[in-house]
């Protein structure tokens, strides 16, 4: 091999192109141009009941509920914008209530997973609130958030509802209430059951105004919020498939050694035993609060301040 030959890798080696590869020696700025842009990690969503991959664009236009129709969970700012008209409202400041009245530890410290849980959600606790119009009808709405924590009822959630409840009597309009929560937080022990007395409390309040309280229940509404406030509307809607119930399925039939019918506990079982008035898909549900509202309001909610 002559020596002007040596450089030269040998016959049939693969090419190692030095570093920025031919293009980026003869036009060094258009190799940026070309470079490979990284797939956005939330660019599709797996169907939780077919396993489909579905392109987020989609189910964002379909409101997040699946081609199967699951209705998937959703945030407190999305079910604000779904809710009212245009999106349009105002959020209620609700109180702060002592983080870890009891100094539990189940492991690891209560503040330390109410940290997480804030850092992971944006929220203070499991309940938000806004104020604004549904169909024409001014009322004020409390949303659960499962993501915080489940959707766990405490001292705050508990002081969110009262606080919510309240501001509807100030202004005189309906309360509407979206429930999803695990139950009670047991980090909270017995604070966090005397919660489910005073929402009832905030509650008859509400009745001695002839205010109505509606409530829509959503995946997974189950434990001492069943118990409590969820099951005290005057009329109960819920989202096709959810889960309404108190004790899981798995612990009712180790308890009374039966095997429990198919759908048991969904929404639609609820209808048919009376404890759940309509079930409503996501689409349709502003306009059937609107017309209960309208209805039962009866056209005071007109004089409504703002």
């Amino acid at each position: 091999m002559a020596d002007d030959d040596k450089s030269k890798p040998p016959r049939g080696a693969p090419h190692t192109p030095g570093r920025g590869g031919w293009l980026a020696k003869i036009a060094p700025g258009v190799r940026k141009l070309v470079t490979r842009k990284e797939t956005p990690d939330n660019l599709w969503e797996k169907c939780p009941d077919t396993g489909e991959m579905i392109y987020r664009a989609d189910l964002e236009a379909a409101l997040w509920v699946t081609p199967a129709g699951r209705h998937m969970r959703i945030r407190p700012a999305l079910r604000f914008a779904y809710t009212f008209d245009g999106g349009r409202c105002r959020a209620i400041a609700l109180p702060r209530t002592p983080d870890d009245p009891l100094g539990f530890d189940y492991g690891k410290p209560y503040r330390a997973s109410l940290a997480t849980a804030r850092k992971t959600t944006g929220q203070v606790d499991a309940m938000a609130a806004a104020f604004g119009e549904i169909g024409g009808v001014p009322a004020v709405v409390l949303v659960q958030d499962f993501a915080f924590m489940g959707g766990s009822l405490g001292s705050a959630a508990g002081e969110a509802f009262v606080t919510a409840a309240e501001e509807a009597v100030k202004r005189q309009v309906p309360f509407v209430v979206f429930t999803a929560s695990g139950g009670a937080r047991m980090q909270e022990g017995a604070l966090s059951l005397m919660q489910m007395a005073r929402t009832t409390v905030a509650i008859q309040r509400l009745r001695r105004a002839h205010l109505p309280y509606i409530v829509v229940l959503t995946d997974p509404t189950t434990g001492g919020v069943t118990a409590s406030y969820a099951m005290l509307g005057d009329v109960h809607l819920s989202e096709p498939g959810s889960t309404i119930g108190f004790a899981g399925r798995r612990v009712i039939e180790d308890t009374i050694r039966e095997t429990l019918p198919p759908g048991f506990q969904t929404a639609e079982f609820q209808v048919e035993r009376g404890m759940v008035d309509r079930v409503v898909t996501r689409k349709e549900l502003p306009t059937i609060l609107a017309s209960i509202l309208r209805t039962l309001m009866m056209g005071r909610s007109r004089l409504a301040p703002v």
